[in-house]
């Protein structure tokens, strides 16, 4: 490993931290220089109490809103992938599915979730829906938008060579988009955690998003900025996760960025 390797990973880990370290040094002055109430914003370390005294409850409802979000998400990449291939392959299909698409896409998730309370009832179901129904779109745009700009002379060559069309499209075309693919995931995996926060102001008895509104509506907002970080220690570890699944699957990818 060059020298130059280990300064980029070092800076990589070090100014995010430093990053961090900031902003809490900012919440933590201004909440004693403006003399804010706790129950307005708590300071850090009231944040840090409340985590404290509730780990266990705190931890137990992250699962439950980390298995929403993997599971919503999941299923948009086998649901959104195959159509995203049928899109690419039928320019009939794409002229069909396209309007509908950005139809369903423009529509505030917010609005659909009690609908989706309503028909599901108040389990899982309608929560795993609207993740799925969040992370659809950029999943498919992602994947089309990624083979469809597969060099017009790598096409021709592979149909000079007699391939078939499935060999056109998965030993070229999907693994050229793949990196384009990867993008949309990542986009997708942290809108999928705020489909699921979503869903769970709607109709929940568990999850972060549950415990941010009974929290506020007691004024124990100590309590929801706990569950707001934990949120968003979810969204950093989802999105580098992909991001560490993309180097380790692509990284001729990555040395030709």
């Amino acid at each position: 490993m060059s020298e130059r390797t280990v300064r980029t990973r070092v800076a990589n880990i070090v100014l995010p931290v430093l990053g961090l370290l900031a902003v809490l040094a900012l919440w933590w002055l201004a909440t004693i220089v403006f003399a804010i109430e706790e129950f307005l914003l708590p300071s850090p370390g009231d944040v840090l109490a409340a985590f404290g005294e509730y780990p266990g409850y705190l931890l137990e409802q992250t699962w439950v809103t980390l298995l929403e979000t993997v599971q919503g998400f999941g299923l948009s990449i086998v649901v959104g992938i195959p159509i995203a291939l049928l899109i690419v392959t039928s320019p009939i299909l794409e002229r069909t599915i396209y309007p509908l698409l950005l139809a369903l896409n423009a529509v505030p998730k917010i609005a659909i979730a009690p609908i989706l309370v309503v028909w599901l009832g108040f389990g899982p179901a309608p929560k795993v829906l609207l993740v799925f129904l969040v992370c659809f779109f950029p999943v498919v745009i992602s994947t089309a938008s990624g083979m469809k700009s597969t060099p017009a002379e790598l096409v021709e060559l592979m149909r000079s060579l007699d391939c078939t069309r499935r060999q056109e499209f998965f030993k070229l075309r999907f693994q050229y988009a793949l990196p384009q693919i990867f993008v949309g995931l990542k986009t997708a995996v942290s809108l999928a955690v705020i489909g699921a926060v979503i869903a769970e102001f709607v109709g929940a008895s568990a999850g972060l998003g549950f415990v941010i509104v009974s929290s506020g509506s007691s004024a124990d907002t100590a309590l929801a900025f706990a569950a707001m970080g934990l949120l968003g220690v979810m969204s950093i570890v989802l999105f580098y996760g992909l991001a560490y699944l993309e180097r380790r699957l692509l990284p001729w990818a990555e040395e030709h960025r």
